[in-house]
């Protein structure tokens, strides 16, 4: 037996423009990031349509507020209906009544009765569609090879915060140049095609979580270990709403109105070029042992901005921080692959979404109230990353069998019944860990994982 009659392949390099290439993908991370521009535009959008209609400040804000409350509150629920009843029949009503109650605004007119609107934009809020976790869920049949599957999943959170500035300057950019009430219509034109483009493809089209026994949507998903890893990513959201307002504060402090907009927007541009630098190899050590690593780099970039720097020297301090941001959301949603049921994976990662989203506003909200001490304000980001490591740290050994970054486990079922379970940090070997991905990634006759 020669070596011709057992040929083998070598995966294609996991490089930037084969990831892109590859069939669906620069369809659905488009669709995806188009979809979801609502909401880095819908808060922006709504303080300009109800202060230009003449309303007060603070029920914009409010507006804003439940919004994006509503948005994240309802994740879990359209993540377990998802996992029960597939992405189209789920997204494709759901964006339809969203986009449909933000067109609405512009007929109610921002002088309209306060409780109407509120009705509306809180019920916008609780039927925008489930993009982020649906395409999370999407990625292990869309690029089955793990190298690749890494770098378009730290491609994919890398560029989540792009959103957060694109998003405010298109909606400000049509406010002021075509009214307060196109740029909400447009908002909902964009949710629209983004979320079509990705329904329409085939993945979403046909996607089934994968079960082993028949059941959908079954199977305890709330363990130790997910509701650790939930509380500790809720520590990086605090600190991600902290910076905002420090951000504002730093402006007042120095006079210099640019700069509420110039630190999370330097802090973003860290956060993108930090998933460009981890996409581009494999990285030492397990998921957890990456996960936690990365939390302790992400405090550490805080710290130099304790002692309040300049404006320059703060825009600059603040991509340090940033570049780490992707590195931890990724980790922690690899974690969540390996404790979360595969029949529940969508509703798995909208927890965490919403940990994220629930700890940011916590965030902001304690920020706000201590804006006038400078010096707490800004230790408050450092505050939240230090109680995210602390919990990740001490829930080590909870945060599911060590494995390398884009491999799965092997389901619990196929497992030898006599092999040693692998905790914290213990290392499987290459041939039965690359066995395993391919019986969790292998697409079941009815859909695929």
């Amino acid at each position: 037996m020669t070596l011709a009659d057992h040929p083998t392949t070598t995966p294609p390099p996991a490089t930037y423009g084969a990831v892109l290439s590859s069939q669906h993908v620069l369809r659905l991370l488009g669709g995806t990031l188009t979809g979801r521009l609502p909401n880095g535009m819908v808060p922006v959008g709504l303080v300009l349509w109800i202060t230009g209609g003449g309303g007060s400040l603070a029920f914009a804000g409010l507006l804003a507020a439940l919004y994006g409350l509503a948005s994240g509150l309802s994740q879990p629920v359209k993540g377990r209906l998802m996992d029960r009843y597939g992405q189209t029949r789920v997204s494709a009503p759901a964006v339809l009544l969203n986009s449909g109650c933000l067109a609405a605004l512009p007929w109610i007119g921002a002088g309209g009765h306060p409780a109407a609107v509120t009705a509306v934009v809180g019920f916008a809020g609780l039927v925008t569609a489930p993009l982020e976790a649906g395409l999370r869920a999407l990625w292990p049949t869309v690029v089955p090879d793990p190298g690749r599957r890494r770098v378009v999943q730290a491609l994919d959170t890398g560029s989540q915060g792009l959103l957060y500035i694109a998003g405010p300057l298109l909606a400000s950019w049509l406010a002021t140049a075509h009214g307060p009430d196109t740029a909400l219509t447009a908002t909902a034109a964009l949710g629209l095609v983004g979320t079509a483009v990705v329904l329409t493809a085939a993945p979403s089209r046909t996607w089934r979580p994968a079960t082993a026994d028949g059941t959908v949507g079954r199977g305890r998903l709330m363990g130790a270990g997910l509701v650790l890893l939930c509380t500790a990513l809720a520590g990086t959201g605090f600190a991600l709403g902290a910076m905002t307002v420090w951000a504002a504060g730093m402006a007042s402090t120095h006079g210099l109105a640019m700069l509420s907009g110039a630190l999370p927007a330097a802090f973003s541009t860290g956060s993108f070029l930090g998933g460009l630098i981890y996409a581009r190899r494999t990285w030492p050590g397990t998921t957890t042992t990456q996960l936690i690593t990365t939390s302790a780099l992400f405090l550490a970039g805080w710290v130099p901005l304790l002692a309040q720097p300049e404006p320059r020297a703060a825009i600059a301090l603040a991509v340090v921080p940033g570049l780490f941001l992707t590195l931890i959301i990724t980790n922690g949603f690899h974690t969540v692959d390996s404790l979360a049921p595969a029949s529940r994976t969508t509703e798995a990662y909208a927890w965490l979404i919403l940990s994220v989203g629930t700890g940011q506003a916590a965030g902001t909200a304690l920020a706000g109230a201590l804006a006038e001490l400078p010096y707490v304000l800004a230790g408050l980001p450092a505050a939240g990353a230090a109680t995210s490591l602390a919990i990740l740290t001490l829930a080590r050994r909870k945060l599911g069998p060590g494995r390398r970054p884009g491999r799965h486990r092997r389901p619990r079922q196929t497992q030898n019944p006599h092999s040693p379970v692998l905790e914290g940090d213990s290392r499987m070997a290459v041939a039965g860990t690359s066995s395993c991905s391919n019986l969790r990634n292998a697409p079941p006759s009815a859909g695929w994982n």
